[in-house]
């Protein structure tokens, strides 16, 4: 389902009048002007259902771009799985998506600790600490 059949459904408004607001507000036309001087490409829908309208088409072009990077992310890492993929495309929030790519799937920040291991310094480190205490 597209953004403009989904915000259809929110709104109950016809496709073709979401469809026609949402043209009107990519080439710069503001809420009051569409909704005065542009009810018939819009097919009257009021004030309220523009704002409404203007606000849920942000929402939702916001969470495809990140659906888009969380898909690329996990992929990258080689973990994506279609399980995964089926799931984030089902994903009907932002925070239902950003939850799909929690733990394990998040790359964490990398710590001090984590890189002197990484360079084979934690037996150094233990014997350290061990005469320390």
């Amino acid at each position: 389902m597209d953004i403009s059949q989904r915000i259809a459904e929110e709104l109950n408004a016809r496709t073709a009048q979401v469809a026609a607001a949402v043209h009107l507000l990519d080439e710069g036309a503001t809420v009051p002007f569409i909704a005065r001087y542009r009810k018939e490409a819009t097919g009257g829908l009021d004030d309220t259902q523009l704002r409404t309208l203007e606000e849920r088409l942000g929402y939702l072009r916001e969470m495809e771009e990140r659906r888009a990077a969380i898909l690329k992310s996990i992929d990258e890492q080689g973990k994506l799985t279609a399980e995964l993929e089926t799931a984030i495309h089902d994903a009907d929030t932002k925070t239902r998506l950003e939850d799909l790519y929690l733990l394990p799937i998040k790359p964490k920040r990398r710590t001090k600790a984590q890189i002197a291991r990484e360079a084979g310094l934690e037996p150094v480190l233990t014997r350290c600490w061990k005469i320390r205490l």
